[in-house]
């Protein structure tokens, strides 16, 4: 499909949805919150699907654990996407589970050759089940973690090199990693590999409200004007791709997360025309 800017759906905004009309407009969900044989929110979603694309944005594969993901996930997953025959399928390079236990967060991990290989396996099997490409989203990091043997831009294309899946970059995560740890969020953008590149998140993020100069990925926030410009920046060398607006969290008004997405597509499409003249 042309890349266009699309939303993460929420239940408060269901009617809004299957009542939409701008043109390219389709939405995300989390999978896990859709795993059932029935129920209101399944309805709901195929009466929007037949309107609108839609994106499958997992949370629960835990694919940098030390353990193959979960059979039983992995089938319930590969249910929603012969069902709903999403354009893109994606999870996080992250962890949440260990010996059984589940972490209501996204764990960060040293990027040992010993986790490359671990991780890439773990895609591997997840595409195996699926069937299809998946993309693979770099992380929210706050604080520096010792033992690395690749910096984080190289270890995702890695991935990339040994899977064949394809990568999801959050600007902001990317802006909030930078800040957090000292970095370059540009450099970060234009050491990746630009055409493994499938989607593109764009959420919001605030201070820590313990008082530190950390920022935290909250994804309930607008869009800080810092992302919008790595975003162009990213977009203007890249060309267009697939973008979010994700909010989790203090959600809006329907109205007020399209003027973002609208302000995404806008984007788009001056940099699908300056590229046109390039």
């Amino acid at each position: 499909m042309t890349p266009t800017a699309g939303l993460g759906l929420k239940p408060q905004h269901y009617d809004d949805a299957l009542a939409a009309t701008a043109p390219g407009l389709w939405f995300e969900v989390h999978p896990e919150n859709y795993m059932s044989a029935g129920g209101p929110r399944l309805s709901a979603l195929a009466a929007i699907r037949q309107s609108h694309p839609l994106s499958l944005h997992g949370v629960g594969l835990s694919l940098a654990a030390d353990a193959d993901p979960d059979a039983g996930h992995l089938a319930a997953l590969r249910t929603l996407v012969d069902r709903f025959e999403p354009f893109v399928v994606s999870e996080h390079l992250a962890w949440s589970t260990h010996r059984g236990v589940h972490q209501p967060d996204l764990l960060p991990f040293p990027r040992t050759r010993a986790a490359l290989a671990r991780i890439a396996g773990n895609i591997s099997r997840m595409q195996d089940a699926l069937g299809r490409q998946v993309l693979v989203e770099n992380p929210s990091l706050y604080l520096p973690l010792t033992g690395h043997d690749l910096d984080e831009t190289d270890f995702l294309t890695a991935l990339v090199d040994r899977t064949g899946c394809g990568l999801l970059v959050d600007v902001n995560n990317v802006f909030v990693s930078a800040h957090n740890l000292g970095y370059s969020a540009q450099a970060y953008l234009d050491a990746l590999p630009a055409a493994a590149i499938g989607e593109i998140h764009l959420a919001g993020h605030g201070p820590d409200e313990g008082g530190s100069d950390l920022l935290i990925d909250t994804h309930g926030a607008p869009i800080a004007e810092g992302v919008w410009t790595l975003y162009r920046h990213l977009i203007d060398r890249i060309g267009q791709r697939p973008t979010l607006i994700e909010r989790d969290d203090d959600i809006p008004a329907f109205a007020v997360l399209m003027s973002e997405r609208d302000r995404a597509q806008r984007a788009l499409d001056d940099a699908a025309r300056e590229l046109a003249h390039v």
